[in-house]
């Protein structure tokens, strides 16, 4: 299945606003994975320095992931296919 990078800009975040965006990704994900949209929260890396963040789903589409993250109600700038080289 592929993976979509989600773009963020996040300025003026706290950690515990971060981490509660994470617990909205993952719950939103899992929900739209009931239906059978098979959509998969794997990892976020937040940089400080510049308040931005890259999130990365496996999803079927970019619009679903499109739809998870309103869902989640996180801003995001734009939702674009990548490759996870995670060894």
């Amino acid at each position: 299945m592929p993976v979509f990078a989600v773009e963020r800009d996040l300025k003026g975040i706290t950690m515990d606003q971060l981490a509660d965006a994470q617990r909205r990704a993952i719950a939103s994900s899992k929900k739209f994975s009931q239906p059978g949209k098979d959509v998969r929260y794997i990892r976020s890396t937040f940089i400080p320095g510049e308040e931005r963040s890259m999130c990365l789903f496996e999803a079927p589409d970019a619009s679903t992931v499109e739809d998870v993250n309103r869902d989640a109600a996180i801003p995001y700038k734009r939702v674009i296919e990548a490759l996870d080289l995670t060894p």
